[in-house]
Parts: C-alpha cells; structure tokens; sequence
C-alpha cells in the first residue's frame, strides 16, 4: 500500500474515534433528559481501491481505505413504542374514570359528617313523628325544617356534580387546545427533519427525540395511529380522521352548547354549513365529531384509549335528570346509548329520579286528602297545598271549575320536579302550622300522614331500565352508593393493572433505549483507544516518510 494511501487509512480511523467519542459524550450528558434515546454508532468501510481486474480470479485486487463514519441511529423498539402509546393512552382513560368516581362518591358525601342520607332518614323521621300526633305545631315546624333540609341536601349533591361536569368541561377545552399545539409542534419538526435529513448532513436525532416525546404526550390525550414515510415525515391519525400529514396539521374546533355551555370537537373540515330561517349559518357538525359517543367501552375493540375522550364520556352532553330513565319516554336503546356509560350524567339522573319520587310522592298523598271546599290542606286560592313546589312554573292551574294538575313536560324541564327546580313552600317556611292535620270536623287525619310515611317503605322504584330489583327510598339510594362504590372498585382495579402495564412497558422500552452509564463508560475506553491507536498509526506512517524524505534528500 502506497505511504500516502496508508496515511489516509490512519486519518480516517482518527475521524471516526472522534465521532464515536463525541456520540458518546452526547449520551452521556443527556443521561437525565426526559425523551432522549440513546444513540448508536454504525462504522462502515470506506472505498476501496482496485489495483488488479482479472477473469481468472475470484475477485478484484483491491486496498481498503480505511473506516467511515456511517451514521448514527437512535435505538427504539417500534414494538415497544407501539404498545407503550397504545396501553398509555388506555391508562389515562381509565384514570380520569376513576378520578370521575371518587368525585361522584365525594358529592355523595357518605364519608361527609352530615351526609345527604341523614338528611333522607330524618325527613322519614319526623313523617313517622306526624304520623303519631298529626295535630302537633311543633312536629309540623319538623316536618317543615327536615323537608327544607332534604332540599338543600339533595341540591347541594347535585350541584356539585354540575360542577365537575363544568370542571370537565374547562378541561376538554384545554386538552383540545394542547392537541393542537402538540400537532403544530410535531408538523414543526417533520419539516425541520425533512430538511436536515434530505440534504444528507446528519441524521436529526434530537429533533426525532423530541418528536417522539410529543408522540407519546399525544397517545395519552387521544387514541391515535402513525406511519412514517421516506422523508422521515410522520402521518398521525386521530380517532380514524387525519390529524397531521406531510403538508398540514388539521385543527380540532370547539362547538358550544347555547343551552349549558358544553364543548363538542369536531373537524371543521368535515363540517357543513346551513342557512337558518332567518339566513344566520349554522354549522352542522353531526358528521364531523372527533369522538363517536353512541360506541360501546371496550377494550377488544380499542375504544377505550385517550383521556380527552373518558373526559367527554364522564362529562356526558347534558345535566341529566329522571326523565333520562325512561326508554318509554325517549325511545328505546335511549338509557344504554346516551346516559349508562357516562358516569356523572348516570348518578345525576338516579339521584334526580329519587327525589322527584319523594318530592312527587309527598305532595300527591296531600294533593288527594285536600279538599277545596272545606279549604283542608288547600292554599288561600283554593289549590292543594304542597310541600314542594316548583321554583318556576304552578303545579296546578284553575279552569274555571277546578283546579287541575298541570302534567310535567319531558319536553319543557322547567314544568319538571327536578333536584334543582324545587323548594319547600314558601308559605310554610313562614308559617309551617299551616301543614295541619287536622280535618274541619277537628278530627285528626291519620289517614293521610300515614300514607305520607308510607311512602318510604313501598318497593316502588328500580335505579335504571337495565335492573329489576325494586326499592323503598333508603334502599334506593343504598343501592346508588353500593353501585358508585362497586363501579370505583372496578375502576381502580382497571387503572391500577393498566398503571402497572404502562410501567413495565415503559421499563422494557427503556432498556433498549435508555442510556447506561457503564455502557458508555466503556464505549468510550473503546473509542479513546481506537483514537490513541489510529494517532499512533499516523505517528508511525509520519516517522516513515520523513525518512525517506530525509534519506532520498541526501542522497
């Protein structure tokens, strides 16, 4: 081999210890960065020279000229990636689920001094009490004070599962928007990797770090899939719809319920316009939804990845009350569809559906024992008296001849006995002897306030259309809190092996791509000696050709 042809093959060997020291070094002092992978140094041969080209034998003549620098690749599983994004993303669902329960189980308040069950047992009390002596003021004021308890028990449970619909709500806005910045940024770097890697500089590995780091911040907020092309672009589909592509991010907007203010996302792409009657647009976005809300929980089927959706589940469409039991009422399938597999709207509409039986229950049993022509239990006007009233429509209207109950409206919710569109009549807050038991003839009714206490033993009412099984009032709602503590079981027990899934995964991925101290520690006693080595080379060929220098100039 020529002097010079071997002084080359010294140099290169000096370049590519140098490289790999370098590569090394970098490992090394992102050994704590959050998202780094480790990158791996590939040596190749450089070209060779041919000296000889002969038929009769096997192969060229030829002298190498030494190493080269390949490239550096990151080391990952895409496996490993694959499955850690899938079972993140189903963790986070799970997680917001039961985070959705213990909310439901700290409105309940069971744990709470004054919980809204002795709220419940106290108004049975003091019914039991009247029953006894329907003639006494003093039980009367009880039964008055014990049924404005039970209300503002029950409203303050209901309000504040309103509350963390409203919670959620903020919380589906700002992970839309962080959706959307995560693609911007992701869109950001594919063209920032497009542009290093295609001129053939370098492989861009950090910014391919920081990509993926978004990746698996994204898999979590929603279930997603990718594909990458020979650009080094990276395609995302969200929830089956294109998300990021080589030329665009497309966005997820945000339509706003008029009536509670709750967010729906959609695709603005996949969204229609309509001319209204009085020609203001409307955008139609029953095609266009990120989120199919009407599809079954399953993990067979994948639909239970993404926390962005358990929070849209959790939250439901609506402040759900007792009419949302009813399949009769809103068609079959409605309860199953719409209402069971959304944790608040469910409670809420359970919740509502005991209290407008107690509240409806109470003030039948009085509307029957009045009698508008004595004016027994009957208001100054004529019309029977209740001891709940409605805060925004009458209960009962005159025709002329009578008064007559006005049916409640599925349709209008402010002519429902609903949670919070009910308050203890006002007249009997002021003056609670009103509610006397007492007949014209001065004979006490047993009768009515008997029924009135009746009417929490009867077995009259099933917590949704999917069970059976009848209950008094206690057990009803023994019942509702038996179910929300079974449900967070179940929850915590899903999260807690999807948590231990995510973290063995996480662990298996990180061994092949985390960065080892020992390891590089002695990559890079390897590399220093291989440096030390191609110097020493390079000193020797050096040492060569000055002699011959030397000695061919003195000759």
């Amino acid at each position: 081999m020529p002097l010079m042809g071997s002084l080359f093959t010294g140099v290169s060997g000096l370049q590519t210890a140098q490289n790999s020291l370098n590569t090394t070094a970098h490992n090394l002092s992102n050994i704590d960065t959050s998202g780094y992978v480790r990158q791996q140094v590939l040596l190749g041969t450089s070209i060779y020279n041919t000296i000889r080209v002969s038929a009769n034998t096997v192969s060229n003549q030829q002298v190498g000229s030494g190493v080269t620098y390949s490239k550096v690749r990151q080391v990952r599983d895409q496996f490993l990636d694959q499955t850690f994004r899938r079972e993140s993303g189903r963790s986070a669902f799970y997680d917001v689920s039961l985070k959705a329960i213990e909310e439901v189980e700290n409105a309940l308040g069971e744990l709470k001094t004054s919980p809204f069950s002795q709220g419940l047992s106290d108004l049975w009390s003091s019914v039991q009490e009247l029953a006894k002596n329907p003639a006494s003021s003093t039980i009367q004021t009880l039964v008055v004070q014990r049924a404005a308890q039970f209300v503002r028990k029950s409203q303050d449970v209901y309000g504040e599962l309103s509350s963390y619909q409203d919670n959620l709500n903020i919380q589906i806005k700002n992970k839309v928007e962080r959706i959307n910045e995560i693609g911007d940024k992701i869109k950001e770097y594919n063209d920032g990797i497009r542009e290093i890697e295609t001129a053939g500089i370098e492989n861009a590995n950090d910014l391919r770090d920081a990509r993926n780091k978004l990746l698996d911040e994204l898999s979590g907020l929603a279930n997603i899939d990718y594909d990458t092309d020979a650009f080094g672009n990276i395609n995302v589909r969200l929830e089956g719809n294109d998300f990021i592509t080589t030329s665009k991010c497309y966005h997820i907007e945000l339509q706003t319920d008029v009536t509670n203010g709750f967010y729906t996302p959609y695709w603005p792409q996949n969204a229609t316009i309509q001319q209204s009657a009085d020609g203001t647009e409307i955008i139609n976005i029953d095609n266009a939804k990120v989120f199919n809300m009407k599809q079954t929980i399953s993990a067979a089927t994948d639909t239970d990845i993404g926390e962005l959706k358990s929070m849209l589940f959790a939250r439901g469409d609506h402040r759900a009350n007792y009419t949302d039991l009813d399949d009769g009422l809103k068609g079959e399938g409605y309860y199953d569809t719409y209402i069971s597999q959304s944790v608040m709207m469910n409670v809420q509409a359970e919740f509502d559906q005991l209290i407008h039986a107690v509240v409806t229950g109470i003030n039948r049993v009085l509307a029957e024992a009045s009698d508008p022509a004595t004016g027994y239990l009957c208001n100054e006007d004529g019309s029977p008296m209740q001891l709940f009233t409605k805060m925004t429509t009458d209960a009962y209207e005159f025709d002329g001849s009578g008064w007559n109950y006005v049916p409640e409206d599925p349709a209008r919710t402010e002519t429902l006995y609903t949670t919070m569109n009910i308050q203890v009549n006002g007249d009997l807050i002021k003056q609670p002897t009103l509610l006397n038991f007492v007949r014209p003839d001065k004979s006490e009714d047993f009768e009515t306030v008997a029924k009135m206490a009746k009417l929490f033993e009867e077995e009259n009412y099933i917590l949704n259309p999917n069970l059976k099984t009848a209950y008094n009032f206690t057990d009803y709602y023994n019942s509702l809190i038996s179910q929300v503590s079974n449900t967070g079981s179940v929850m915590a027990s899903i999260s807690s092996s999807q948590e231990a899934t995510v973290e063995n995964t996480d662990a298996a991925r990180d061994q092949i791509m985390g960065v080892s101290s020992e390891e590089e520690l002695s990559h890079m006693i390897k590399y220093q000696n291989a440096y030390n080595a191609a110097s020493r080379y390079i000193n020797v060929i050096d040492e060569m050709l000055e002699h011959i220098l030397t000695t061919l100039g003195a000759s």
